[in-house]
């Protein structure tokens, strides 16, 4: 590890002017390549307190050796060779996005005497027009095939082409009017291109002109009378529309335009790209990189603008770029933008209708693009059990935890406060063990009291039921608490054979949080007298793993497997606390005074609210009156109207032999002789378990 400080710069050497930076390792490597507004003010921020730094700029810097630099006139000329630099070196510290697939193109070799229309894949070659790319092949060839009527442009190989050629007879295609056969000299090779320009032109969005000329030639055959060549014109105005469904129109104003979104985490970043031409998407694509330093999303979009349009130009750099972020600063990256396509750029963030609706799905694709990735990636075994002895020598264990579970606590300002279990078993989730909890101890807001509390719960069940199941060794039975967790629960099994959720014990406990969390969780288990299990917090700022009693966080390297398996159980016990939380939350507006009449179900629910069409109105009903919606019979409407009498603050006693609503206060005498007894709400809240 160098010491930066061997390596800075004597004050006054680094100028104050735009450029660009490489640092180098001590094999004269290059590791990060930057640009600079000003390179003094930005390699000042490199050789300060190391302790000052984010974790993967500290990384960095004490694995460099020595820092150079190139000054230039301008922050475009900047951003040029900065893209340069990075394809050049490959640096390990850049981000670097990765295609998750070789994505295939409808190309038109137009560099050819005859072009020809193919699938490519791999890097573009210069004089062929491309469209896409496409998700997947034969997407391409299905749109080919119906176009083909209409241009029947060559599509065959250079070999078959020459054979037709020397044999003088065309290929199949040639025969049923999809190519027209240039190779036996049906049209010149100057139609045959101009075939290819309007193909072109047809694929690049300017669809409703040809329509409108095929259907102005099969109106003037239908006046001619030549019935045969309108009903062709007919079938090929139908194949061309048909192409075009294949591509739904998202934006109305014919608008090209391609959209960048970005979903992103603490280790990784994906990239979704898709391209709008003439309204319509014509392809999409996607990277996933690994966020090897400390960067913003207005960052990740300008590293994304660079792979995607530095080798392009003209009009495959469109007129219109929209993006989540803009780089910091805007104008440089807009300016290299134009001076690719040779024209203005717009690059912008939408804000209101159909491009912002179309944004919000390029998002949603991104965000299910990094799920999948990191989906794939857990799913290797090789991967997983590298991660579990990363965990273990991180940790100090005897062995690889091969049943992790992670807590997490979860709340709105104080209110519905609740707690979730996820449990993960050779590094895959195990759902069916999931648990969830709500917190009974205390009432309000304390993560730490209420880490203790599901700890202690979760685990006194553990501890039940292994007694139950004569495991208990100790000759001392754990004690019951009050809300009755003891009394819950049960055999080794279900009923049905499957293992319980608290059966088995983990080898290592995660908690969302750093030392406070760790050390309540710790303390937890103690009183419990369990001695067995390992306990650690993932704090989600740094990503670091914090040990009880230990003062420093232990720091996994950020290309570990280790870290990001506790990073995904991490973030999987924040979404299912997060998911039961909001239920709950959602459960609690949603209530009704008549979910506490027994027997009453969705169906009878609605149909009262729909007669009397409020509650309010429900409320005033007599019995009678409720007696009259269809399903509710007299027994039921008392027991209507004394639940929403006993929900109401206000509300007067109901005679339940009459029907009548009485002006004294609760305590009426009802049809049994018994008062009519109207608990407050929370009295009767507070009976729910």
């Amino acid at each position: 590890m160098a010491d930066p400080s061997s390596y800075r710069p004597k004050p006054g050497e680094i100028p104050d002017s735009p450029g660009v930076y490489r640092f180098r390792d001590e094999h004269r490597r290059v590791i990060y390549v930057g640009k600079a507004k000003s390179l003094r003010q930005r390699l000042a921020n490199y050789f300060q307190d190391l302790a000052g730094l984010h974790p993967r700029t500290r990384s960095m810097v004490t694995t460099a050796a020595s820092v150079e630099w190139t000054v230039v006139s301008t922050e475009v000329e900047a951003l040029q060779l900065e893209y340069s630099w990075i394809k050049e070196y490959d640096p390990r510290f850049n981000v670097k996005y990765r295609d998750d697939k070789s994505y295939p193109y409808l190309a038109v070799t137009m560099n050819e005497e005859y072009p020809r229309v193919q699938v490519m894949r791999g890097h573009k070659k210069k004089g062929v027009r491309y469209f896409g790319p496409y998700a997947h092949a034969w997407a391409i060839r299905d749109t080919v095939d119906l176009l083909l009527r209409v241009f029947p442009v060559r599509t065959c190989s250079a070999g078959v082409f020459k054979n037709a050629a020397r044999t003088g007879r065309p290929c199949l295609l040639g025969y049923i009017g999809k190519c027209s056969a240039p190779c036996v000299d049906r049209v010149s090779a100057e139609e045959h291109r101009e075939l290819a320009d309007e193909f072109c032109d047809f694929m690049t969005g300017r669809t409703n002109t040809y329509i409108r000329r095929l259907e102005k030639q099969m109106a003037e055959a239908a006046e001619e009378m030549e019935y045969e060549r309108a009903a062709r014109l007919r079938d090929d105005v139908e194949a061309l529309k048909k192409a075009m469904e294949k591509n739904a129109v998202v934006l109305a104003d014919a608008t090209d335009a391609d959209l960048i979104a970005v979903a992103e985490d603490e280790l990784e970043a994906a990239v979704q790209i898709f391209h709008v031409r003439g309204g319509r998407v014509r392809g999409q694509r996607g990277w996933v990189t690994d966020k090897v330093e400390e960067i913003t999303t207005g960052a990740l979009v300008e590293h994304a603008l660079q792979q995607l349009y530095g080798e392009e130009t003209g009009d495959a750099v469109p007129k219109e770029v929209l993006v989540p972020a803009l780089p910091d600063p805007v104008e440089p990256v807009q300016e290299w933008l134009a001076g690719r396509r040779g024209s203005g750029v717009s690059l912008r963030i939408p804000q209101r209708g159909d491009k912002r609706a179309l944004m919000e799905t390029v998002q949603r694709n991104a965000q299910q693009a990094l799920v999948l990735h990191k989906t794939k990636r857990a799913s290797d075994l090789t991967t997983r059990s590298r991660a579990l002895e990363e965990i273990a020598d991180a940790l100090d264990l005897d062995s690889a935890p091969l049943r992790i579970e992670c807590y997490d606590i979860s709340h709105l300002q104080g209110d519905d406060v609740v707690a979730s279990m996820v449990v993960f078993e050779d590094g895959l989730a195990r759902k069916s063990e999931y648990r969830r909890f709500q917190i009974k101890g205390f009432a309000g807001q304390d993560d730490v009291r209420s880490m203790h509390e599901v700890i202690t719960r979760r685990f006194r069940r553990y501890l039940a039921e292994k007694e139950k199941t004569g495991e208990w060794t100790d000759g001392e039975a754990p004690e019951s608490t009050e809300d009755g967790e003891l009394t819950m629960a049960g055999t080794l099994t279900e009923d049905d054979g499957r293992p319980k959720k608290f059966a088995y014990p983990p080898q290592l406990v995660v908690v969302d949080g750093g030392a406070p969390q760790v050390a309540a969780a710790r303390r937890a288990l103690d009183e419990l007298g369990i001695d067995d299990i390992a306990v650690c917090g993932l704090a989600k700022r740094l990503e670091e793993v914090w040990l009880p009693g230990d003062d420093d966080p232990v720091v996994l390297p950020r290309t570990s497997e280790g870290l990001y398996l506790l990073q995904r159980v991490r973030d999987e016990a924040h979404r299912f606390a997060i998911s039961y939380q909001r239920a709950k939350r959602s459960k609690r507006f949603r209530s009704s005074p008549l979910d506490d009449v027994p027997g009453l179900g969705d169906t009878r629910k609605q149909a009262l609210l729909k007669h009397f069409g409020s509650l309010k109105r429900l409320r005033a009903a007599t019995i009678d009156q409720i007696c009259e919606v269809p399903g509710i019979g007299r027994k039921t409407a008392e027991t209507i109207a004394v639940a929403l009498a006993g929900s109401a603050p206000a509300a007067p006693a109901v005679n339940t032999a009459t029907g009548e609503i009485m002006e004294e206060e609760p305590g009426t005498m009802g049809s049994s002789g018994e008062p009519v007894t109207m608990g407050a709400p929370d009295e009767r809240r507070g009976q729910e378990t």
